[in-house]
């Protein structure tokens, strides 16, 4: 199994005259190591069409210094990636287990050398007054080749400082007195795209191209900005969803649903014929990601739920089977989750969304200004008026119960497709999607009452069935459906916040 750490770093371009500059007095800094020097040697992996740098991932097998093996980086934020690690082994095909957590991004494409990078390493650290390495400080001399049918080779230095136990402060610090002495920050954190630069598509045309929104955008341009967003999130959450990160099923499935959401709500632009299969597979894949996300919250809402309970209340073994239910049902969940990330399906669902942006089947409509698009949104919010109207007309039970979950449902869309517009309507399209996004939270919480409350019952009825004392079900059912009250009065509070005509000023 791969070793995994957080990488943080930034890297600067130096000539071959750049002297470095006296680090001792940065924040926490006491001394600096003497010198130790690599040589490293590494071969980096992509497709043809270098689709994982182009999604800011490296892939590399590298030979010499203290951490020779099998890289690969994944972003992770401002100035940060995840390295995950694996063994040098004997040979040159990429291991399966790396291989997979980058199946989304390839696409199925094979995964063969584009570059060889060799790296004469100056290396120091950073030390507290205990002795501890707080950053590392590199001063690399890097000469590089292409592979394939045109090589081409380039040489250059770079400095790179990397966070080892010190803080962002002292990143920050190093970052002021590196570039006062004249250094400037690289244009990229990985080497290989430097080599490759001349190969990669121009700006705007990439797999997570757009150009960016102004007030004069027009109505496709809008939306496919946003598809093309969710799309990134969607395929940057692949590998943490494999690795079973925390959160990241949510975020997977929640890119699946604003993009779904998105091509139903904008049919003016994206015909909904011109969209339908991909609609539809859209579905089954949040319907896949939310039976293991489910799991998950329903799990973590129980756990919660027994915790809060006074130890006098807990009679029998409640925790033992919470988790004896509950656990396989979540093991099957996941597994059916990585049989679908691993399957054809998904790779074609990918490979229709690339199809998509990259030749959206325009109406006519979506070459009118972005105000075009008012209309379906102000759509969406009259669905969601009706949907609580219709809850508010029923008796409490089972019934209103199914109408606030699809008036939840239909928040959800209204915030999305204001989602859309944020970035040309400012102020105003931000504070009606906050409006609907406490709509959904609320009434999203009270969802996960209902769906407890069975699982409760479920849970007393196996308890009672071996033999074991059900009253702890028993109380847990009761506050559960007393919070579950308590969120319908909070949810027609929220609503009426919601639906003050100072939200929705803007959709007129």
């Amino acid at each position: 199994m791969a070793t995994d750490k957080l990488e943080t770093e930034r890297k600067y371009e130096a000539d071959a005259g750049t002297v470095l500059p006296d680090l001792t007095g940065l924040p926490g800094v006491a001394g600096i190591s003497s010198p130790q020097e690599f040589r490293l040697e590494a071969d980096y992996f992509d497709t043809a069409g270098l689709r994982l740098l182009q999604a800011g991932i490296t892939l590399r097998r590298r030979r010499g210094g203290s951490d020779a093996g099998w890289h690969l980086k994944l972003p992770a934020g401002p100035d940060s990636r995840r390295e995950l690690q694996l063994p040098l082994g004997r040979g040159s095909v990429v291991p399966a287990e790396l291989s997979r957590l980058v199946r989304a991004q390839a696409r199925g494409a094979r995964l063969t050398p584009v570059a060889t990078i060799i790296t004469v390493r100056r290396q120091r650290e950073l030390l507290d007054d205990s002795g501890a390495s707080l950053a590392e400080v590199v001063d690399d001399a890097v000469s590089a080749h292409t592979l394939g049918e045109q090589t081409e080779a380039t040489q250059w230095r770079e400095i790179e400082v990397e966070l080892t136990g010190g803080g962002r402060k002292l990143l920050q610090a190093a970052d002021y007195q590196l570039r006062a002495a004249g250094l400037q920050r690289a244009a990229s954190s990985a080497k290989l795209h430097r080599v490759l630069a001349s190969r990669l598509p121009e700006p705007g045309t990439g797999p997570a191209g757009a150009a960016a929104l102004t007030r004069k955008s027009t109505a496709g341009e809008v939306v496919l900005a946003y598809l093309r967003a969710q799309a990134g999130v969607l395929t940057a959450a692949d590998p943490a969803v494999r690795r079973d990160e925390p959160g990241s099923v949510h975020d997977m499935r929640v890119a699946s649903r604003r993009l779904r959401s998105v091509l139903q709500t904008f049919t003016p632009v994206l015909p909904a014929d011109a969209t339908a299969r991909l609609t539809d597979e859209l579905k089954w894949l949040g319907q896949v990601l939310g039976e293991a996300r489910d799991g998950e919250v329903l799990q973590e809402h129980l756990r919660e739920l027994a915790e809060q309970l006074p130890a006098e209340l807990v009679l029998g073994p409640v925790q033992a089977t919470m988790t004896e239910h509950l656990s396989p049902r979540h093991g099957t969940a996941r597994r059916a989750l990585l049989r679908a990330l691993d399957s054809r399906r998904y790779l074609t669902l990918l490979g229709e969304l690339d199809g998509l942006l990259a030749d959206p089947p325009l109406t006519d409509v979506a070459a009118r200004p972005a105000d075009a698009l008012l209309q379906p949104v102000a759509k969406s919010w009259r669905r969601l008026r009706r949907r609580v109207r219709q809850a508010g007309s029923l008796p409490a039970g089972a019934d209103r119960d199914t109408a606030l979950h699809e008036a939840r449902k239909a928040a959800k869309r209204a915030r999305y497709a204001a989602e859309v517009l944020v970035p040309v309507t400012g102020k105003p399209g931000r504070q009606f999607v906050r409006q609907m996004k406490q709509v959904q939270g609320v009434l999203g919480d009270h969802q996960d009452t209902v769906m407890a409350r069975a699982a409760i019952r479920d849970l007393g009825l196996r308890a009672h069935r071996s033999g074991d004392n059900a009253f702890t079900f028993g109380v847990l059912y009761e506050r559960d459906a007393q919070a579950g009250r308590d969120l319908q009065r909070a949810a027609g509070r929220t609503w009426q916040r919601a639906a003050k005509k100072k939200y929705r000023r803007w959709l007129t």
